[in-house]
């Protein structure tokens, strides 16, 4: 099951901030629900361990992040997969931009993910209800960290 979903933020921070926020894998840890490690690897990416509960269905996922076409402090590619046992698989990728806005930053981005497993079963709407509150919930811790 595929799905996508794009929005912005307005964030009461310079780009260059914003920018170095996105890629500190401390914060970023701290701003992922159910994130439980995030660690940087040695090719520039990260190696995640996050549990999730959509619907009926929980899992623990284990994956990897990769980021590419980065270009500071305007934006990068943030493409990720990641293994839920029997619960199934989720990889995707998000483009991020950051833009100079109302004295602040404007972040948007578009995701793409594709899920497989007992997930894909719950059904479009559900997936895509969790998939927004998700983003919902990391953008509004990413806004608290990046506005100290």
């Amino acid at each position: 099951m595929a799905m996508t979903m794009n929005g912005e933020v307005q964030l009461a921070a310079p780009r260059e901030a914003v920018w170095e926020k996105l890629n500190d894998p401390a914060v970023l840890k701290a701003c992922i629900p159910g994130c439980e490690e995030l660690e940087k690897t040695e090719d520039g990416g990260f190696r995640a361990t996050a549990k999730m509960k959509v619907g009926p269905v929980s899992a623990r996922f284990k994956g990897k992040v990769t980021l590419s076409d980065l270009d500071p402090p305007n934006g990068y590619k943030i493409s990720g997969e990641g293994e839920g046992g029997v619960a199934g698989f989720a990889k995707g990728g998000a483009t991020v931009k950051l833009a100079e806005k109302d004295g602040g930053t404007l972040l948007s981005y578009d995701v793409e993910a594709q899920i497989g497993g007992k997930l894909a079963q719950l059904g479009q709407r559900l997936i895509n209800g969790a998939a927004k509150k998700l983003a919902d919930e990391f953008f509004a811790n990413f806004a608290k960290a990046v506005q100290g």
